[in-house]
């Protein structure tokens, strides 16, 4: 699964699985462009990365904010010629309880973080692959997006929309050699899961449903990208891809 001579960048990069992913593609060989909302906080990250033999670079997006995007796309493009991979990591869950009491601000930002943004950088990216002979887009959704838990109702409408993009611009994009797939993560021990996973009572009811009685890891979801970007996955697109130790079985 090498990615040698590949470009690839991935969002949402400074923790988490946007890490792990960043990591996993880079030691697959892959010059990997790590994006956030701060450059602060990401060029820590790519000295460190660099230290360990990972060809990278750190460039700061804000991917809520599509007027940035433009200008994100052009200075990876000027600055390592193309862009083979893109993985759409970064989100948000602003909106928490039922939907009835969610204002719009929070509905509002949680879609052009979680929706919007992946949307229109991943047209961006579009005629840069088609230039290159093709590439790879991994969008990285949710359970969520297919059933739905208590107090996630917003947070689940933007990953449902992103798994039916996902099929939408690989049914469009094939022609170009552009392949589109979408994973669907369970709970993974991350930051952001960690209000989840130490509350007992959730935790033993997730551990319960699910086929595999060990708590996901972020690598866990980094393998299955780079398997999405590499070469070995060429017949791939349009895939859901469920990685969530079965809990949704």
């Amino acid at each position: 699964m090498s990615l040698d001579q590949k470009v690839a960048i991935v969002t949402g990069a400074s923790r988490g699985i946007g890490l792990a992913i960043a990591k996993a593609l880079g030691k697959s060989g892959a010059t990997v462009v790590l994006s956030s909302r701060k450059q602060e906080v990401l060029d820590p990250i790519a000295e460190e990365l660099q230290q360990a033999g990972i060809s990278c670079a750190a460039m700061a997006c804000n991917v809520g904010k599509v007027d940035e995007l433009p200008g994100f796309v052009n200075q990876v493009v000027e600055r390592f010629g193309g862009i083979d991979v893109l993985v759409n990591n970064a989100g948000t869950s602003l909106a928490f309880g039922p939907v009835l009491d969610t204002e719009m601000w929070a509905y509002d930002k949680t879609f052009d973080v979680n929706l919007k943004g992946p949307y229109e950088l991943s047209r961006l990216v579009h005629p840069v692959m088609k230039s290159r002979g093709g590439g790879s887009i991994i969008n990285i959704a949710s359970v969520e997006g297919i059933t739905p838990s208590e107090g996630l109702g917003v947070y689940s409408m933007t990953k449902a929309a992103m798994i039916m993009a996902s099929k939408v611009f690989a049914q469009e994009w094939g022609v170009d050699n552009i392949r589109v797939n979408a994973i669907c993560p369970g709970y993974i021990k991350t930051k952001l899961s960690k209000t989840i996973m130490e509350n007992d009572q959730i935790y033993q009811a997730l551990m319960a449903k699910q086929a595999v009685k060990y708590e996901g890891q972020p690598e866990n979801i980094a393998d299955l990208v780079n398997f999405l970007a590499s070469d070995a996955s060429k017949f791939v697109t349009g895939a859901v891809m469920v990685a969530d130790g079965g809990l949704t079985i």
